[in-house]
């Protein structure tokens, strides 16, 4: 059962797919029916927590609820307007809320354009396609109604188009006179009235047409050598010309009687068979081929005429074959079967090797690092290998995030891993030029570690964030590593250079899942860091430790706000 709806729901997801590709700014024609909507992935089906939908509209730089009239409709993950005007152009957003939490969960600009009240179409709302002449194609009129009962129109320079009421236009050859403006009118019925949404399309064909093509049989009359008792397969291939052609037929004689049809059942195969037709399309070009199967040749089939005939509008062509003794030899069997398979295992291993260092780069350069020793800190003149910055404020909701800065980072990466780091609240003596020696102490670091949180920006640490980014972006000097504390939904709170930093970069702590010494946590931060030999010891898990009073650490008791920045 539960296989069941989760088919159906991968239907209906992917019809509606078909219905709001992802687009962020789209162009309507005022006037017309027109829809905003979003997916909603299968996993939303199937949330334990009921939400409600809200549409906004952006006014005044404030997002405004959307109230329903007659004319603009919400249904879901649709926002319908019956029809659109120019009033509506603006900023758009749809949000989840459970009650405590809203979440954006799509964006849309929405350009409303003023319809040409002479034509039928305006040229700022149209698609071009440049095609070359004597090829086929087709024009799909891009349907923004859901019932498929709607009646088409399409028109040509404005006029209705050969009465086509289809979808889809096609051409199976086009010229340089297909060459104009499509538009594809789709008629929608809403509580009585009509509406319509138009799809305009420039068609440009290049170039002439090419010149009428005769059937043609691929090669002339050959012979073949062979040896006996090996397999021999006799191609015969002709060409239609641009477009498939239905009445044509291509079959092989021998000695002028028709072959066996092969059975495709290797025991009960005919010595020497038939298979059936294939048609192919090679770019513009149509073609239809037959294969004839001599199972082992034998000195009768040295005097045979094998025959291809192609025939089509009353024409008739042929193409003779004959087999004759040559002295060319087949590699040894063993030697070809080992070649094959050699072949085939080569790329194989090759993927395999790409994939286990793809996957497991991290563990392979950590565990270089280890056998070669290696040291990237000596003679670079730094004194510390990571200068860290976090959200010093006393908050109750951030004591976790300062324990994690003063006792379980310097814990790990200092007593385990052999590291120095530079912790303002912990190594800096109170009275100093605070500002002079942040600056000081981050040209010091060979890192800059950032704990990020949704309350960081807001606290004085700003000013350490924006030195680093100077330093990695303009000086590049120190580079920068992003912890993602804890979950952030909205990035747009970070200064838009932290976007110029590679995404790998970022580490996320995962609490219970990261606190093994061996985790994916602090493998990724330690890839990170400076490489320098480590006195390892990954004896486990510090959970366990003892955290002073009340689970804080000692030298968060009593914070001094004006201490740091």
């Amino acid at each position: 059962m539960t296989l069941m709806i989760f088919f159906l729901m991968f239907i209906i997801e992917s019809a509606t797919e078909k219905l709001c590709p992802l687009r962020a700014s789209i162009d309507v024609l005022e006037g017309e029916y027109f829809f905003l909507c979003y997916l909603e992935s299968m996993q939303e089906h199937f949330q334990e927590e009921a939400y409600t939908i809200n549409w906004y509209k952006e006014n005044a730089g404030k997002q405004q609820l959307i109230k329903e009239t007659q004319r603009i409709v919400s249904q879901m993950n649709f926002l319908e307007f019956w029809p659109a005007e120019l009033s509506d152009s603006g900023n758009y957003s749809v949000t989840h809320s459970n009650g405590k939490q809203n979440f954006t969960v799509q964006k849309w600009t929405l350009n409303v354009l003023e319809r040409n009240k002479s034509s039928c179409f305006n040229k700022n709302h149209l698609t071009t396609e440049i095609k070359n002449a004597g090829t086929g194609h087709s024009l799909k009129c891009n349907d923004l109604s859901v019932n498929e009962n709607d009646s088409i129109i399409w028109y040509k320079d404005c006029k209705n188009y050969e009465n086509e009421t289809e979808r889809e236009l096609d051409f199976k050859t086009l010229t340089v006179q297909h060459s104009g403006i499509y538009t594809c009118k789709i008629l929608i019925s809403h509580e009585g009235k009509i509406y319509h949404s138009t799809n305009t399309i420039k068609l440009v064909v290049e170039g002439d047409a090419p010149e009428t093509v005769t059937l043609e049989i691929i090669g002339r009359d050959e012979e073949i050598e062979t040896e006996m008792g090996k397999e021999e397969i006799l191609n015969c291939t002709g060409f239609l010309g641009y477009y498939m052609r239905e009445d044509v037929s291509l079959y092989w004689l021998i000695n002028q009687t028709f072959p066996e049809k092969c059975t495709g059942i290797p025991k009960n195969e005919p010595s020497i068979c038939e298979e059936e037709f294939k048609k192919l399309q090679l770019g513009n070009k149509f073609y239809i081929t037959r294969l004839l199967r001599i199972k082992k040749v034998t000195d009768e089939d040295m005097h045979h005429n094998f025959t291809c005939m192609l025939q089509a509008d009353d024409r008739t062509l042929m193409k003779i074959v004959k087999l004759k003794k040559g002295n060319t030899r087949d590699l040894p069997v063993h030697i070809f079967t080992t070649g094959m398979v050699l072949a085939v295992l080569f790329p194989c291993v090759a993927v395999a090797a790409v994939f286990v260092c793809v996957m497991f780069r991290v563990d392979l350069v950590l565990f270089y690092r280890n056998i070669c020793r290696r040291d990237d800190t000596a003679g670079d003149g730094k004194e510390y290998d990571a200068f860290v910055s976090y959200l010093k404020d006393c908050v109750s909701s951030t004591e976790e995030e300062r324990e994690f800065a003063l006792k379980i980072l310097p814990m790990v990466l200092e007593e385990n891993f052999g590291y120095k780091l530079c912790i303002f609240e912990r190594d800096v003596s109170p009275g100093g030029a605070v500002v002079d020696d942040i600056h000081s102490f981050i040209d010091k670091s060979r890192r800059l570690i950032i704990i990020l949180s949704q309350n960081y920006i807001s606290n004085r640490a700003i000013y350490e964030l924006e030195s680093g980014l100077h330093k990695a972006l303009v000086e590049r000097k120190t580079k920068i590593i992003l912890i993602e504390y804890m979950p952030i939904s909205d990035y747009n709170f970070l200064p838009e250079s932290l976007s110029l930093l590679p995404s790998k970069r970022v580490v996320k702590w995962k609490k219970d899942k990261s606190l093994p010494m061996n985790s994916r946590f602090w493998k990724n931060l330690r890839y990170l860091m400076p490489a320098k030999p480590t006195k390892m010891n990954t004896k486990g898990h510090y959970n366990n430790l003892d955290l002073g009073s009340e689970g804080s650490p000692p030298w968060a008791e009593g914070c001094d706000f004006n201490a740091v920045v």
